[in-house]
């Protein structure tokens, strides 16, 4: 282990019980077990979603976890995607000790989750935000950089920013997210004041990943510039793969969540013009599908060989 992972000098890894402080992005549909175990199973903590609102699936794939390993796993809740007010005590019964709230104010279940013994980690996008989430008492932050995939503040602030400004204003742990793919973006988010990262764009381009080969492709192939950023006059803002589907989007002057289109179709049928890609600008830097064991080993290597050569 690297002594910056050390539970007596990395906050996250204490808070999460995991010996790498790397977090698998809480994806609808993807952030399931297949995907996660495998990342647990590295020492790295996987997520299970529930963006997708489907909470029956997830109580089985949380029992799966289960069965397929004995390593610590946290849930998000997406406050926004999840009408069931009877989220919280849901995740509570799992048994899991690590959540991360998102996607709403951070008021909402911080003090149920925290009274019941479980470790809260809200994600912000914005330094008024991360004020907020310490406010209400959560036990760290997930600060999200712009440039990731998926759901979006509409004013979005990159990783390099964000991260340093929101470190120096509190003192909680953080995860950076957004932007990160391997180990020297690792180090300049510890660099920044990060105690750990979160991979989403990466992940969904994981062997393990449970989505359609083509999407997967889409992302190797896919150029620095061939994200596009979706809504922003509306909310929930998205950034997504450039595709016939979401440069038609673009263009509209109404809010395109309504026109997600069939995810389903997408995520497992393969079908890119079917639903919008979510994807970060990391797209340009992914050239291959790797095992998830092979993506956590050479971060960690490759932020070992940052650091060194830094120090």
């Amino acid at each position: 282990m690297h002594p910056a992972f050390d539970p007596e000098r990395n906050r996250v890894t204490r808070d999460l019980g995991v010996s790498i402080p790397i977090v698998q992005a809480p994806m609808g549909w993807i952030a399931r077990s297949q995907l996660a175990s495998a990342v647990s199973a590295t020492g790295a903590c996987g997520i299970i979603e529930t963006s997708s609102g489907e909470l029956d699936a997830v109580k089985e794939e949380i029992k799966r976890m289960r069965d397929l390993t004995d390593q610590p796993f946290g849930v998000n809740i997406a406050q926004a995607f999840v009408k069931d007010p009877a989220i919280a005590e849901f995740v509570i019964e799992q048994g899991v000790r690590f959540v991360t709230t998102s996607a709403g104010s951070p008021t909402k279940y911080t003090a149920t989750l925290k009274a019941a013994g479980l470790t809260v980690y809200h994600v912000v996008p914005t330094l008024q935000a991360a004020l907020k989430a310490v406010d209400a008492g959560v036990d760290g932050l997930v600060v999200e950089g712009g440039e990731g995939g998926g759901f979006k503040s509409p004013t979005p602030v990159s990783t390099m920013v964000l991260l340093p400004l929101i470190r120096s204003q509190v003192d909680v742990p953080i995860i950076a997210a957004g932007g990160i793919c391997d180990g020297m973006t690792m180090a300049a988010a510890f660099a920044l004041g990060a105690e750990g990262v979160q991979m989403g764009t990466q992940m969904v381009a994981a062997k393990e990943s449970p989505v359609h080969d083509n999407w997967k492709q889409a992302i190797v192939n896919a150029a620095e510039t061939d994200t596009i950023f979706l809504n922003e006059q509306f909310s929930p803002a998205l950034r997504a793969l450039r595709t016939g589907r979401s440069e038609r989007l673009s263009q509209a002057d109404h809010n395109v969540f309504g026109d997600f289109g069939n995810a389903k179709d997408l995520y497992f049928g393969g079908d890119m013009e079917a639903a919008i890609a979510l994807s970060g600008q990391v797209a340009g830097r992914i050239d291959k599908v790797r095992s998830v064991s092979d993506i956590i080993s050479s971060t960690i290597d490759e932020f070992a060989a940052t650091v060194a050569r830094l120090s």
